[in-house]
């Protein structure tokens, strides 16, 4: 279900070909909402390349169009190419890697994302005006398995989840059973034995946290959430 690399991947290093992180933010959001994270990516010292894409009017199979076509001007000569995808964005960073994962792939980290659907997305896709604000995209992301999460293979790449479990939304977490970060509830974000920890942040600023960005780069580097070398399994961490 997970495809492992044998051998931990060193930090990024100037002499060689870069490794790049392209980021795909989520649901309602535009590329500006990763900059923050952009940076600490950049200081970490790798090249950022940042997907926009209209996430509230066209389909998911537009967006892998928009995170191919930005893969394909960035990348090609990159050394590996790492993804993180905030929400929807993992979904679609999912989508794309199932049908056309590029040859240098590296590591991949999603934020948030709801695996397996988000029980506030099937409520408001109840309701005609909060459907027609979700989009095709957003009424996609309900728990049932004609729903996008469910339909999507499992991994066949290195994949670490980040997860909140703080709340801006009471409205969402009265929707939602169990620890949530007021869009996604704890459960519905995990993904088989994939390794998952879970931060007190919030679903709409967890991109922003210095520890998520810590956690994204230590991934990113080494296939593993946990301090040195080695994989670890689903866990819960603060």
């Amino acid at each position: 279900m997970l495809a492992c690399s044998p051998e931990a991947a060193p930090p990024p290093d100037a002499q060689e070909a870069p490794e790049f992180v392209v980021l795909v933010h989520g649901l309602g959001r535009t590329e500006h909402s990763m900059a923050v994270l952009a940076q600490r990516l950049r200081w970490a010292g790798y090249e950022v390349a940042v997907v926009g894409y209209e996430s509230l009017s066209a389909s998911v199979s537009e967006h892998v169009a928009s995170v191919r076509a930005e893969v394909e001007s960035c990348c090609l000569e990159a050394r590996r190419v790492h993804f993180v995808g905030h929400s929807l964005g993992g979904i679609v960073v999912r989508s794309y890697l199932a049908a056309s994962p590029p040859d240098s792939l590296g590591r991949v980290v999603l934020l948030s994302p709801p695996n397996q659907g988000s029980e506030l997305a099937e409520r408001l896709r109840e309701i005609p005006l909060a459907s027609d604000a979700l989009g095709p995209s957003g009424r996609a992301l309900g728990t049932g398995m004609e729903d996008l999460p469910a339909m999507l293979p499992p991994p066949a790449f290195e994949v670490g989840v980040i997860m909140g479990n703080r709340s801006l939304n009471p409205v969402g977490s009265v929707v939602i059973e169990g620890p949530d970060d007021g869009i996604v509830a704890v459960e519905r974000a995990k993904l088989g034995n994939v390794p998952m920890i879970v931060l007190p942040r919030s679903h709409t600023f967890i991109m922003n946290s210095r520890h998520a960005a810590d956690a994204v780069v230590r991934f990113l580097r080494t296939g593993s959430f946990k301090d040195g070398e080695g994989k670890d399994g689903a866990a819960e961490g603060g």
